[in-house]
């Protein structure tokens, strides 16, 4: 009797370890069942903002909206803006290069007489000011010193004249002397002025200046002779970013060298003046009468000109008007030219103790030239990042707090920078659009609609796939 009761206890152990089985045995099972069931549903993050939605987790349609948090938006830098009404133009781009406008860009400096280059005063780089000193040449022209001898001569003949005259004025009043000899003197006189005259002129000619032919006169005869820069007489509407600054030529290129022998008339150096350029259009057969239409009616061009550094310059004008256009056709390409006036911005700084020109655009640069063709009113532009394609359709992506939803769009036209949106009640005035972001977007929709993915596949909110069976 007393070992049927000490039995009691241990069959009560035994049946409490079979339930303890039992028990792990249905929670890991339970486990494996729900995992399963969190991984094959599609990824859903909780919204940031507090408000009401429209649509929430369980009431968005699968594969046409999308639902990201802050976070998440922020992670693929989504951009959104209002939907506005505007006025778009179609638009044919032709290609373009920045050149330099002839007779006002550039220009040569000349050797005035014959010489030998002894001091030069400014390089490649640096920047020179209107008749700032360029060279010092010391003349070698025996007709040089021959006409200011000449000069010498005929100026001080004329003082001794001068002092006969007054002399034998006063004898010819009183009737000592002919008056007949007064008059040989007086035309003494103007054959003699007329030699300054003459031998002055020639010595202009040749380069020397009212100073050098005043010294010249006085038998100061001058040996060397200094080449200055040319005045500013461009009428330019360009401006320094700076409005105190005074402009300054830049040199281009230096032409001589030290100790060289230069004759009358040799180019010595090139200043470059870009304030004032042209951009050099170049158009088939086919967009000639384009091209004189937007000429005759002063339709304005508007230029794209992909620039770095476009934060550190000032407001620029964009649309610019033809010039005129080229009077010939290039039998090697066949096509013609046509040119538009750019006034050019530009700046300086200081380089050891010396004043350098920065250019905000230089000859040489391409560009693409947007010339209008038709016009189109009460339509929507976006760029052409926010609008994804699938076949013929094309879609965009419309905020409702947290939710966006991709909506069916009919694009009237298209170019490299921006498309156009029919008006026609897929999309109302006010409608917060994804400018940049959509196409990551639009992976996620993709996603959530492809149900042929395993379970530990998914998409993460950046529009990165996650897929392990590629890093086993």
């Amino acid at each position: 009797m007393q070992t049927e009761n000490n039995d009691k206890p241990s069959m009560v152990m035994n049946l409490a370890v079979v339930l303890l089985a039992l028990c792990a045995i249905g929670c890991r099972e339970t486990h494996s069942l729900f995992s399963d069931r969190w991984q094959s549903s599609p990824p859903q993050t909780t919204p940031a903002s507090t408000g009401t939605l429209h649509g929430s987790p369980g009431n968005i349609s699968k594969g046409s909206s999308v639902f990201l948090s802050r976070k998440s938006r922020d992670n693929i830098g989504l951009t959104v803006v209002p939907l506005v009404l505007t006025t778009a133009w179609k638009v044919v781009e032709l290609p373009a290069v920045m050149v330099d406008r002839p007779g006002v860009s550039d220009r040569g400096v000349t050797a005035p007489i014959d010489g030998t280059i002894v001091f030069i005063h400014a390089f490649p780089g640096t920047t020179v000011a209107p008749h700032a000193p360029l060279f010092t040449i010391r003349l070698v022209s025996d007709q040089v010193h021959k006409s200011q001898l000449e000069l010498f001569q005929a100026t001080r003949e004329i003082d001794i004249a001068n002092r006969q005259y007054r002399r034998l004025s006063e004898l010819a009043s009183s009737g000592a002397l002919a008056q007949s000899r007064i008059y040989e003197i007086e035309n003494q006189l103007d054959r003699l002025q007329a030699t300054v005259e003459a031998y002055s002129q020639d010595l202009v000619a040749r380069g020397l200046s009212r100073e050098n032919i005043d010294s010249a006169a006085r038998g100061e005869f001058v040996t060397e002779l200094m080449v200055r820069a040319p005045p500013d007489i461009t009428q330019s509407e360009s401006e320094p970013m700076d409005s105190s600054q005074s402009f300054s030529f830049e040199v281009h290129s230096l032409d001589v060298e030290l100790g060289q022998h230069v004759e009358a008339g040799k180019v010595l150096m090139h200043l470059a003046d870009h304030r004032s350029l042209f951009i050099e259009g170049r158009g088939f057969k086919d967009d000639m009468p384009l091209v004189q239409m937007a000429a005759s009616s002063n339709i304005g061009v508007e230029i794209d000109v992909d620039e770095p550094d476009l934060a550190t310059w000032p407001a620029f004008q964009e649309k610019l008007f033809i010039d005129h256009i080229s009077n010939t056709i290039d039998s090697a390409s066949r096509t013609f030219a046509f040119f538009l006036r750019l006034e050019n911005q530009w700046s300086t700084y200081e380089h050891m103790g010396e004043t350098r020109l920065l250019w905000r655009f230089r000859p040489g640069n391409r560009l693409r030239l947007r010339i209008a063709t038709e016009k189109m009113e009460n339509v929507f532009v976006l760029p052409r990042q926010a609008v994804v394609h699938e076949g013929p359709q094309a879609f965009v992506f419309r905020q409702d707090l947290a939710v966006f939803q991709r909506c069916e769009v009919r694009v009237l036209y298209e170019d490299r920078l921006s498309l156009v949106l029919a008006n026609n009640g897929s999309l109302h005035v006010g409608d917060r659009i994804v400018l940049t972001g959509a196409a990551a977007l639009d992976r996620i929709a993709r996603s959530q609609q492809d149900s042929s993915l395993p379970s530990n596949v998914h998409v993460h909110s950046d529009g990165t796939l996650h897929d392990p069976r590629a890093n086993p």
